[in-house]
């Protein structure tokens, strides 16, 4: 059974950094596309980066040059790291594993931008 843990959100200021986890289990990274996807309060999820088993990298727009998505396959851990983070990118924060078809989802990390 495929479980994925996020942690490392919380309260930041503008222009402030964190660093998200999402350690996953049941399924290796080596073989997975994993994603960081978000939702804030009344809106859809969105994509905010994903990682291919062979470590290529997509971003959506809003967070390119200022989020960078990475994965320690050994650790079966992938990362988002989040730097000059403005109000708008208050969300919850989800990881994602997709392999063969399937989608797994973590339960998610509260992201607060705010002064």
């Amino acid at each position: 059974q495929v479980q994925l843990v996020e942690s490392g959100g919380g309260l930041v200021q503008p222009g402030g950094s964190l660093r998200l986890s999402c350690a996953a289990s049941g399924s290796s990274l080596r073989f997975a596309v994993m994603g960081w996807y978000r939702q804030a309060p009344g809106k859809q999820r969105d994509m905010v980066a994903v990682i291919t088993s062979g470590s290529m990298t997509n971003y959506a727009d809003s967070v390119k040059g200022r989020f960078t998505i990475s994965k320690d396959n050994d650790k079966n851990t992938v990362y988002l790291q989040m730097n000059s983070l403005k109000p708008e990118d208050t969300a919850v924060y989800y990881c994602n594993l997709g392999r063969n078809g399937f989608s797994y989802w973590g339960q998610g990390t509260q992201v607060t931008v705010s002064s």
